[in-house]
């Protein structure tokens, strides 16, 4: 298990979350083990946002699930997640996770909100009950009703469907309430996983626009991951590229979407396949987790790879993990 990493110099504050040597791997039957998050590392400043992008499948809300403890029971974890505190979330049991860190030290917005929202409740007492239960135990009606509008007026949720049920919602409502639900607790870091799906352009636009407000002018950081590279260069300061659980690039934002742009070829390959740009689509599809390469898992699928590239895997060396960058 990979130690974990020196705290800050003195004086400087400490980040709010730090993942250092991250891996998860699922037992499978016949003694096999699919690796499904492989040395992730990176941290979360105050007031800053970090984009986890890539394709689906490579491993992203896997990684999520592991901070949050919400993994299945085949799951093994290894390396550290160390939030401001000292808490190291991979470390932390149940009762922990449960009771202190889950919606009041770290909020999520899940990728299926439909599976989180309770399904017998109006979302307007679902918003009501969290407020109680993470914020005023002993609040009036008055307050929590309050405090659980102004969350839903947040995340674009519209008054005139509070009062409905889950299964009276769109996805993109369902999606909305997760996110209101979220925002809620006011949690120091909030992992956001896919919080753009179902909604059309103007509302992802306006969710992301308000989880980077949420972070930036209330000094708390946030975790967005995605596939919509669009909302990613709205909203986040640094991206990091996943591919087939490892993360190959991690880069500024600014540096990443405009100039000298990324450097991995498989970064590369998702700009380029933006509608923008050359709208020219990776060949091949990633590699199954189970059966991984010796080598770059992306070699396959790469014009630039060659015998090396084939049979070593390259690490992650100045924020690029490519022998040919």
């Amino acid at each position: 298990m990979t130690p974990h990493p020196a705290p800050p110099p003195a004086g400087q504050a400490p980040p709010v979350l730090r993942v250092a040597g991250l891996h998860v791997r699922f037992r499978m039957r016949g003694g096999r083990h699919v690796e499904a998050v492989t040395d992730a590392a990176f941290e979360l400043g105050s007031g800053s946002c970090l984009a986890l992008v890539g394709e689906s499948g490579c491993g992203k809300s896997v990684l999520a699930s592991a901070l949050l403890g919400l993994l299945p029971g085949n799951a093994e974890t290894a390396g550290s997640a160390l939030l401001a505190d000292g808490l190291d979330l991979l470390a932390a049991d149940e009762r922990t996770l449960a009771r202190t860190v889950r919606g009041r030290r770290v909020g999520l917005v899940p990728q299926s909100p439909a599976a989180h929202l309770t399904p017998v409740r109006t979302v307007r007492s679902q918003l009501q009950e969290t407020v109680r239960e993470l914020l005023a135990p002993k609040g009036g009606k008055a307050r929590l009703r309050a405090a659980g509008e102004s969350a839903a007026a947040r995340a674009a949720f519209p008054a005139d469907h509070l009062d409905h049920h889950p299964h009276e919602l769109s996805g993109g409502l369902a999606q909305r309430a997760a996110t209101a639900l979220a925002l809620v607790g006011d949690a120091p870091l909030l992992l956001a996983d896919e919080p753009t799906t179902g909604l059309d352009r103007d509302l992802v636009d306006r969710t992301v626009d308000e989880l980077r407000a949420h972070t930036r002018d209330a000094g708390r950081a946030l975790l967005m991951i995605t596939h919509d590279l669009a909302a990613a260069r709205r909203v986040a300061d640094t991206v990091a590229v996943m591919y087939a659980g490892r993360i190959v690039e991690i880069a500024p934002a600014d540096a990443f979407f405009g100039a000298p742009g990324p450097r991995h070829p498989y970064a590369r390959g998702l700009l380029d396949a933006l509608p923008e740009r050359a709208f020219t689509p990776i060949p091949g599809a990633p590699p199954e987790l189970g059966d991984l390469p010796p080598g770059c898992a992306f070699a396959a699928r790469c014009a630039l790879a060659d015998a090396t590239c084939r049979a070593v895997r390259p690490p992650l060396t100045e924020g690029v993990a490519c022998h040919r960058a």
